[in-house]
């Protein structure tokens, strides 16, 4: 009972919250569709937390999605074991990368009386379901080898049946308790990911990815500004 709550209730949940409230929040406040980044407010270590953490879980992403989308590609590029280790080490360091941007992320956010001033509760929630996320899935990494092969094995049929709306939870049910605890908590930050700053990544493109980087020039006179105020 509590897997079929968990593998296929939850998870039905969660997607209808992210989309009802997603859109609404779009129409009616479309403007909160930013990352309120504040790097204005202290920028030295914003670099070596925001850089690794998005390219980390960005690319962590898109393996996921790969292996949802392809997975007798995975499965045949696995085949040859070198192929199956070098994927499985490069996985481990991007999820390494994002545990150290986002660690940086969250020791920045209070480490800085600026920063944490405009850091909302809903921000330290989600901080704390990311750095779930990414631990659970590092000790799946560790403890719980071959990821990417009964990822597509597995765990693609069960996401399939999800979208057939004929949830199976034969093939998530004998996973091990880490596993549910990570795809339990993905469901989790879906859930919760309208009402938080995440949803800017919605917002396509996304050009601070690759663009050069900004430089903002003052052009008044400091002095002059400093003594009429």
């Amino acid at each position: 009972m509590n897997d079929y709550f968990w593998f296929a209730v939850l998870p039905y949940v969660a997607l209808v919250v992210f989309f009802l409230v997603t859109i609404r929040r779009y129409r009616l406040r479309s403007f909160s569709y930013s990352s309120l980044s504040s790097q204005f407010l202290e920028n030295r270590q914003h670099f070596w937390g925001s850089v690794p953490f998005h390219y980390g879980i960005l690319t962590v992403l898109a393996g996921h999605v790969l292996a949802f989308l392809l997975p007798k590609t995975v499965l045949s590029w696995n085949a040859e074991p070198w192929r199956l280790m070098l994927l499985e080490a490069t996985g481990l360091g991007l999820a390494l990368m994002t545990l150290a941007g986002l660690t940086n992320v969250v020791i920045r956010r209070m480490r800085f009386s600026k920063a944490r001033r405009v850091t909302t509760p809903g921000d330290w929630f989600i901080y704390g379901g990311l750095l779930v996320q990414v631990v659970t899935g590092i000790g799946i990494a560790i403890f719980c080898s071959w990821g990417s092969s009964w990822f597509a094995a597995s765990l693609t049929p069960w996401l399939w049946s999800l979208v057939k709306l004929s949830p199976d939870i034969s093939y998530i049910a004998p996973m091990p308790l880490l596993v549910k605890l990570h795809v339990i908590n993905a469901f989790l930050i879906i859930l919760v990911f309208p009402f938080t700053r995440l949803v800017h990544i919605l917002v396509v493109p996304n050009p601070y990815l690759w663009r050069r980087t900004q430089v903002v020039l003052w052009n008044w006179d400091r002095s002059k500004v400093r003594k009429s105020s």
